[in-house]
């Protein structure tokens, strides 16, 4: 969603690139940039003033560190102001694992409270609660049908409401029925309204007062720019709010609630939807975020990411076959599905630092393109998957009928297999690993230029 925004930057960026010495006259224009970058991207007009003026004050007053040049002092500068904007550290969940945990789902219609109490119920499964979800809202058509379909489908159980119609005395029952049955934290779908209204708030109101909650989580989507900080700032007034989730920060909203929620109510962002799948739930960190609009990516995100799907185990074994070269195409297909489970590759390429910066990287490898060299290796016999050097050209043709993709596709793939065989048996050379580690430690930043 930070696309655009991201573009603007770095262009501002660029022009103080190769500067011997940041002064007030240089950094005007990338002062000016940036200013109208984040007011285009719906971000609060007080924030943007506040943000450039304290950019601005620290590159003046900044002793240029040696590892850094002027221009990319500017840019960790812009970095660490963003990081402030968005929050300064992640924050946690206050949850107790030993008693019944109650988080209150708050918001307007349709800012994605329902689908997001099954996506936080699936988070905390992850993590070793026993959740238990709650239907609450009771005016919406088909609301509580939608959260038991939901529940379904990341196995989670939803309380049966029965005929009762009042959200506060459904809330209490359900508290009740979890600490009876061991259920360590209670999820409350509460309804939300068009518009705030006095009603809403009074019903919410008494929620609250009825059960308790330890968390109080306003949903918003993040597509509705200044309107959803606006509305977080009124639910704040009225409830002790205790966080945020933004919704749809996939989407093509430019992110101007993200960069003001916080600053706007004081509550931190803990949760981010990332996607319309249930694992597209991310707890929210605002140095990578930070790092990800300037277009430096989120490589911690993606070893995440990787280390829920990978099997440790077969790792350990792939890893030894690269060292005696015996890496397959049966294990790179095996590695090409294994970053399917990941997410998309636009996604994925989007925490690679730099990637932002190569045109047409996502078409490079995308996921139909992911799609076609799984297809081709399927396509291929056992015997040939485990011993590329026997595909000559009539196997080559076979190969390409049975997958319905070019014969030049086909070639390509072993050609870069054969590249991918020799740069990884280099990796895994001692000598070379050797000779790495006398080399000068990274920079923990990667610019964007």
């Amino acid at each position: 969603m930070f696309d655009q925004l991201t573009d603007k930057l770095n262009n501002a960026f660029r022009k103080i690139k190769g500067v011997a010495r940041i002064t007030e006259r240089n950094i005007e224009e990338p002062l000016r940039e940036i200013r109208m970058a984040l007011l285009e991207a719906d971000v609060n007009y007080k924030i943007v003033k506040e943000f450039t003026n304290r950019v601005k004050e620290k590159a003046l007053g900044a002793d240029v560190s040696k590892a850094l040049n002027p221009g990319q002092q500017f840019v960790k500068i812009v970095h660490d102001e963003l990081v402030k904007v968005l929050g300064e550290e992640a924050e946690d969940l206050k949850l107790d694992p030993k008693k019944t945990n109650v988080i209150m789902m708050v918001g307007l219609q349709g800012s994605g409270k329902t689908t997001s109490s099954g996506k936080l119920a699936a988070y905390l499964k992850k993590q070793g609660f026993f959740p238990l979800l709650v239907p609450a809202d009771v005016y919406r058509p088909a609301a509580i049908e939608q959260l038991k379909v939901v529940g379904k489908a990341v196995n989670v159980p939803v309380f049966d409401i029965g005929d009762d119609r009042n959200p506060v005395s459904i809330a209490k029952k359900a508290v009740k029925e979890a600490k009876d049955k061991g259920f360590n934290v209670v999820i409350i779908d509460t309804a939300g309204r068009l518009h705030i209204d006095e009603e809403l708030m009074k019903e919410l109101k008494e929620i609250e007062k009825a059960v308790n909650p330890d968390e109080i989580l306003f949903t918003v989507d993040s597509m509705t720019g200044q309107d959803a900080v606006k509305s977080a700032a009124a639910f704040d007034k009225e409830l002790p709010l205790t966080g945020v989730v933004l919704t749809k920060l996939d989407g093509d909203a430019r992110g101007g609630a993200a960069l003001s929620v916080k600053y706007v109510t004081g509550k931190p962002i803990k949760f981010v939807g990332i996607g319309e799948k249930y694992e597209d739930f991310e707890k929210f960190h605002p140095d990578r975020m930070a790092s990800r609009i300037l277009g430096m990516g989120d490589v911690l995100s993606l070893i995440e990411k990787a280390e829920e799907v990978v099997d440790k185990k077969k790792a350990e074994e792939l890893q030894k076959k690269i060292a005696k070269d015996q890496f397959t195409l049966e294990d790179f297909r095996d590695q090409l599905l294994q970053l399917t489970k990941m997410g998309s590759m636009e996604k994925i390429l989007g925490m690679i630092p730099g990637m932002s910066q190569i045109k047409n990287a996502q078409k490079m490898m995308d996921d139909k393109k992911i799609a076609h060299l799984v297809a081709i290796i399927n396509s291929m016999t056992p015997k040939e998957r485990r011993n590329h050097q026997i595909i000559n050209g009539k196997r080559r043709k076979r190969i390409a009928r049975g997958s319905g993709r070019p014969v030049q596709e086909v070639n390509q793939l072993l050609k870069q297999f054969v590249q991918m065989k020799k740069m990884m048996k280099k990796l895994s050379n001692p000598s070379f690993l050797g000779k790495m580690k006398n080399l000068k430690k990274l920079r923990n930043m990667n610019f964007p230029f």
